[in-house]
């Protein structure tokens, strides 16, 4: 096997997230609350208890990831379960308190976009004042027979794929050892696909990236794409990209990050998983992609609030199906904006507070139509300022580099031509799909490219 090639920087900052800091109150010390308790002077609430009014918020919004296989976005283990009472109660006054103050759970499109993009993540008003209360009042059971039934959750019973049983899965050859001096690693793994795992093009229905251990921060490749954040690529009934054959090599860009010392070296063996398109079904939408690269910029040391742009012109008429901003650690805010044919302008995405830990990927509930010769704009926004907490140095000026302490600037896309296609899976591919879908990847996924 071709040796993997390093990239080793050394930083003073981690880059992992704290999800939440335990303040665990005057909770009582059994399953129950205290029989004693009453709610505190000048409450306008009747109890409220974790059976008949949490247990639904938490299996609506924040189990999927909250449980112990639970879902993994972008290789982000939630550090704590909330499948039962007794996981939950000590982590009611930090719940209360990430969900007053916007932290949890995570989404950074502007609120005038509610209910444009699927999977979105909000918590209604009333919902984060039951989560409050409930921590108020200490945390209460209530009565078990009150408890909703537990949704069906898949993880278990697919070996922890959340997309379900893979037809290809693709993962190192061996266990990587990240050593215990690593803060932040880049290295590159190349993997073969060989013809017996795949031998013929294949139409993606679904993929996933599953991280095999703690440290990675995030993959990406033709095959793969993880980043913090991010979801597994599941495509709507007849959208789809191509999956070309081995033999050939593929490599997993790997970038590693974690605290260094003693006894804090782990061994990762990451894995990714495609569900294909089964023969007879058909592809009336081929996936593509641009990255809206914005690759020309220097950012002054110190500048609060530096800014950049580019155009994406469109040569036909395409709908817009995804965005997704990515840029750094001095990542600030991003938009889109289009101009019609006939001079009307639109924002189709605002991220006011962009979030590097959190990198979404914004998927329409209903596609964009973007007439030919539309333009897109691109505007991203750094902070290279000593007020940015995240900045690993205020005092440089920063331009585009591969590294986490330089900068990026990318506005991901996909999109897909108005006109359908007919394209009958498992007879065959016309030559213009193949000549134009080269990998698997969709460059629009915010785990693909980072």
């Amino acid at each position: 096997m071709t040796s993997p090639r390093l990239w080793m920087i050394g930083l003073t900052t981690v880059f992992g997230l704290t999800l939440f800091t335990v303040v665990d109150g005057a909770l009582a010390k059994s399953g129950q609350a205290d029989p004693g308790y009453q709610p505190k002077a000048g409450s306008s609430h009747a109890v409220t208890t974790f059976y008949a009014d949490v247990m639904p918020i938490l299996q609506e919004n924040c189990v999927d990831c909250h449980q112990p296989q639970g879902l993994k976005p972008g290789g982000m283990v939630a550090p704590m379960s909330f499948m039962t009472y007794e996981e939950t109660r000590r982590w009611a006054p930090a719940i209360a308190r990430s969900v007053m103050e916007g932290r949890m759970p995570p989404w950074f499109a502007a609120p005038e976009h509610r209910g444009t993009f699927r999977d979105e993540r909000y918590l209604e008003e009333d919902e984060k004042a039951v989560l409050a209360a409930w921590a108020e009042d200490g945390a209460p059971a209530g009565d078990a027979a009150d408890a909703p039934p537990m949704p069906a959750f898949s993880f278990a019973a697919h070996d922890g794929w959340s997309i379900g049983e893979p037809d290809l899965v693709i993962t190192f050859p061996e266990p990587f050892l990240v050593e215990d001096d690593v803060v932040d690693l880049y290295v590159d793994i190349p993997l073969e696909l060989t013809a017996d795992q795949l031998s013929e093009p294949r139409w993606v229905k679904a993929r996933e990236t599953r991280p095999g251990s703690p440290a990675v921060h995030h993959i990406l490749g033709a095959f793969a794409g993880l980043a913090p954040g991010s979801t597994p690529t599941i495509y709507e009934e007849g959208y789809s990209t191509l999956l070309h054959p081995g033999p050939r090599t593929i490599e997993f860009q790997m970038h590693y990050n974690k605290k260094p010392g003693a006894g804090t070296a782990v061994y990762d063996q990451s894995s990714s998983g495609v569900v294909f398109y089964e023969p007879g079904d058909t592809i009336r939408h081929v996936v593509q992609s641009d990255w809206l690269p914005i690759m020309r910029f220097l950012i002054p040391a110190g500048d609060p609030n530096y800014s950049a742009s580019m155009v994406h012109t469109f040569e036909e008429d395409m709908q817009i199906l995804s965005f997704s901003p990515h840029m750094h650690l001095r990542g600030k805010a991003a938009k889109y904006e289009i101009t019609y044919p006939d001079g009307e302008t639109e924002v189709l995405l605002h991220v006011p507070k962009y979030d590097f830990n959190w990198q979404h990927g914004f998927r329409f509930k209903e596609p964009v139509l973007a007439p030919k010769g539309s333009e897109l704009e691109l505007t991203l926004w750094w902070d290279n300022s000593a007020d940015n907490p995240s900045n690993p140095d205020p005092t440089r000026d920063v331009r585009f580099g591969r590294p986490t302490t330089d900068e990026m600037g990318f506005g991901f896309m996909s999109m897909t031509p108005v006109e359908p296609r007919e394209i009958i899976v498992g007879e065959p591919i016309p030559e213009d799909i193949l000549g134009t879908q080269s990998a698997v990847t969709d460059t629009s996924d915010p785990a693909s490219r980072r």
